[in-house]
């Protein structure tokens, strides 16, 4: 699933202040690999291509990434009209395996000569790339967070995949489909924007905007009500490692008239930190204060901010929460 810029009406400046996207943080793989063809002839000559010009799996594996993420687009029209699902007969176990591959192999196929997909595409390819190298690397299906209406939702659903690979004996996690580009609502179209954050994402980050269908990463369990519950983060707080400390739950219990304390690592008061009021006004954060490696300030919640507000570093924006009346 793609992640989309809010569309809230309180957030109609979007188009302004809303930078999801992040291409900053290019390594020398990326650099080499945006020079690479766009299409091969199979997916064996890019995966010979790959080994030959990278010696370690770490980087073959950001190669397969970055090459997806510049040349694969995500299929929105599929995304908003899917296919039935694909039925067949089997009498055997191993008849049913190999149809199951047969299927496989085509989607891989189907999105390597296309250049489009939606993410079943981009994590299939991403496995089978891999695998050419002798990387082991698994699918893994599960729910998203993009939208502010995401916060305190009560289940989880199977809306998304990515990938996982096992380098020096650690999973990394991989999401390519994030990693090619945004929906941005205000145009109704995707936007490809080569973003490196979803490479090897921190699992801190990465969780808050996934959760696995197994409720499970490397044998430990993940907190369902921490995803649901949590506030939604940006690709600039990733980028940027802004741990949010406090509020700790993105759903705010407040009245008006009460203070909320607000606490960001790694930015300072020569960053300019706001937030939108719900006339769609910015609000420069008064008086903050330097703390622990950040800053802590606090924000009126009165009548002048809406049901859900986000916080801007340096016009990015970097996190949401939602307000619950007492």
């Amino acid at each position: 699933m793609p992640q989309k810029k809010t569309s809230i009406l309180f957030l109609l400046l979007n188009i302004i202040f809303f930078n999801f996207a992040s291409a900053q943080k290019v390594s020398e793989v990326d650099k080499i690999v945006a020079k690479y063809p766009k299409s091969f002839a199979s997916t064996e000559k890019l995966a010979d291509k790959i080994e030959n010009d990278f010696d370690s799996d770490y980087d073959r594996a950001r190669a397969i990434y970055s090459w997806i993420a510049f040349n694969i687009k995500y299929d929105f029209n599929t995304f908003l009209n899917p296919p039935r699902t694909q039925g067949f007969r089997y009498s055997s176990e191993a008849e049913k395996q190999r149809k199951i591959k047969q299927i496989n192999d085509n989607l891989i196929q189907k999105t390597f000569t296309s250049k489009k997909a939606v993410c079943e595409g981009f994590t299939a390819l991403y496995q089978h790339l891999a695998s050419l190298m002798g990387i082991k690397c698994e699918i893994i299906r599960g729910d998203s967070k993009i939208s502010v209406r995401d916060i305190g939702r009560k289940t989880t659903s199977s809306n998304h995949a990515w990938n996982m690979v096992l380098i020096d004996k650690k999973w990394r996690l991989v999401d390519v489909t994030w990693g090619q580009g945004y929906y941005d609502s205000s145009k109704g179209r995707m936007v490809n924007d080569f973003n490196p954050v979803y490479f090897d994402t921190d699992p801190d980050y990465f969780f808050a905007k996934h959760f696995p269908d197994s409720g499970t990463f490397s044998g430990e369990r993940l907190s369902k009500d921490d995803f649901l519950n949590g506030p939604l983060i940006y690709n600039k707080t990733i980028e940027f490692d802004y741990k949010i400390k406090s509020p700790e739950s993105g759903l705010i219990e407040a009245k008006r008239g009460d203070r909320i304390t607000f606490e960001i690592k790694n930015i300072s008061k020569s960053n300019q930190v706001f937030y939108l009021n719900k006339y769609n006004k910015p609000v420069k954060i008064q008086n903050p204060k330097e703390k622990r490696g950040g800053l802590e300030f606090q924000i009126l919640y009165d009548n002048n901010v809406g049901e859900y507000i986000t916080i801007f570093v340096d016009t990015n924006s970097i996190v949401s929460f939602k307000f619950v009346s007492k």
